[in-house]
């Protein structure tokens, strides 16, 4: 399967038709955990958080974790390689 064109967005939406098709196939078969950490490998990791960001939206995830590590983050995106999505 190739990689997914994100559309994350500030407030979260739901997907329909076409589209709620292809993230439902991109589902891990089952979460389970594995050392520690959430599904088998880092690419189903982001794949789920994909998902999820898309439904739920920015201004929630934002919301979790300390908003001064949320800045860094986003500070350093200009020195960083852009990823897929």
């Amino acid at each position: 399967m190739n990689e997914p064109r994100w559309d994350i967005r500030r407030e979260g939406r739901a997907w329909r038709g076409e589209e709620a098709l292809e993230r439902l196939n991109r589902v891990p078969e089952k979460a389970e955990m594995v050392g520690g950490k959430l599904f088998w490998s880092e690419e189903e990791r982001l794949t789920m958080l994909g998902l999820l960001l898309e439904n739920v939206g920015i201004d929630q995830a934002v919301r979790l974790g300390d908003p001064e590590l949320w800045r860094a983050a986003v500070a350093e995106l200009g020195s960083a390689p852009p990823r897929h999505g």
